[in-house]
């Protein structure tokens, strides 16, 4: 089975991206291949020239990149039973993780080839352009969660058991803020976030018992009175400036003092040295880590399909549609640029 494929090539570190002919690559093993109908863009989507080789200094020229599917399966590879053609689902494409490092599992073309334990269906009343917003962030949220070397949590379950702990979610209102408040909500915690004033509402509607103005001079004595002596579970710090704020607030709160932060893994390393003379462990979290463990398949298999059939779990943030076809990637990227606040950007194909 072949199909004719299309896609955004990034063909060196720094140069633009161009639309052009890909080879349809059959799915091996374990995997699929989805008809691509919906993507969504990250910041690692774009990074420049010299970035890119900080991020991912394995990625190989030609490159196509993204990370956000939704569309349909077309083809299942050997040993594949739970999906088959014609099945709507969302999954985390691979393509730029080291270990896997090839264009024909990145989400920006046609037809990708992705794992089948990363892959979840979609209920037919969630459109493909939603469900785009959820994988890469989804991913990081669940590993800086659930995985043991970040804060192994109980992962999440359809009737989780209240676990009489505290998340702190710092940055509620991003997209790994999004999933992190949901995801840890389901595994049985409450949830303090914090966000902006305006994305207060937001938070809370994902489940957060409370929110706190990530930007008040007191933020870090709000948490802790919203703690009020009870166990923190553990932290997940999330932006630019999230651990100044937070390696106080582990050190001082009873239970764990363990914060997962998804700053880039050279930015961790000096705060994490800091940290650790306040009792605090720091671990860099890197959304594809989940796939080579039990967290993968645990979310996206076990947890994931159900939560979105009853409900219990919903796309967030908002897609902002920003155009139709693979060479309108580019513009969603430079809108990304330049900032936006609780909603992501989506292509659909």
């Amino acid at each position: 089975m072949t199909h004719p494929n299309t896609a955004l090539w990034l063909p060196k570190r720094g140069a633009p991206f161009t639309v052009g002919p890909a080879p349809y690559t059959p799915p091996a093993a374990g995997e699929v291949v989805v008809r691509v109908r919906a993507v969504a863009v990250n910041p690692i989507d774009g990074l420049p020239g010299f970035l890119y080789r900080l991020a991912l200094p394995w990625l190989a020229f030609p490159a196509v990149v993204g990370s956000d599917v939704a569309g349909e399966v077309v083809e299942t590879g050997p040993g594949v039973t739970r999906l088959r053609p014609g099945d709507r689902v969302l999954g985390h494409a691979f393509g730029v993780d080291e270990s896997r490092n090839r264009p024909a599992e990145s989400a920006f073309q046609h037809y990708a080839v992705l794992l089948e334990h990363m892959v979840a269906p979609l209920p037919d009343a969630l459109p493909f352009f939603r469900a785009a917003v959820l994988p890469l962030a989804l991913s990081t949220a669940a590993t800086g969660l659930f995985q043991q070397d970040h804060l192994g949590l109980a992962p999440p379950s359809a009737r989780p058991a209240d676990r009489g702990e505290t998340v702190l979610v710092w940055g509620g209102a991003t997209s790994v803020g999004s999933n992190a408040i949901q995801l840890a909500r389901n595994a049985g915690y409450r949830v303090v976030a914090t966000a902006s004033p305006a994305g207060f509402d937001h938070v809370r509607a994902l489940g957060a018992a409370h929110a706190v103005d990530r930007t008040a001079p007191d933020a870090v004595e709000r948490v802790l009175e919203l703690l009020d002596g009870g166990p923190l579970a553990g932290t997940l710090a999330i932006g630019a400036g999230s651990l100044r704020r937070t390696v106080p607030i582990a050190a001082r709160a009873a239970g764990s003092g363990r914060i997962a932060s998804t700053q880039p893994a050279v930015l961790v390393r000096l705060p994490a040295l800091r940290a650790l003379r306040r009792g605090v462990r720091v671990s860099g979290v890197w959304g594809g880590t989940l796939k080579d463990n039990e967290v993968g398949p645990a979310v996206y298999t076990g947890f994931l399909p159900s939560a979105l059939a009853t409900g219990a779990y919903r796309a967030a943030p908002d897609a902002v549609v920003v155009g139709h076809g693979l060479d309108r990637i580019p513009d969603a990227l430079r809108e990304l640029k330049r900032g936006v606040h609780a909603k992501k950007l989506v292509v659909t194909l």
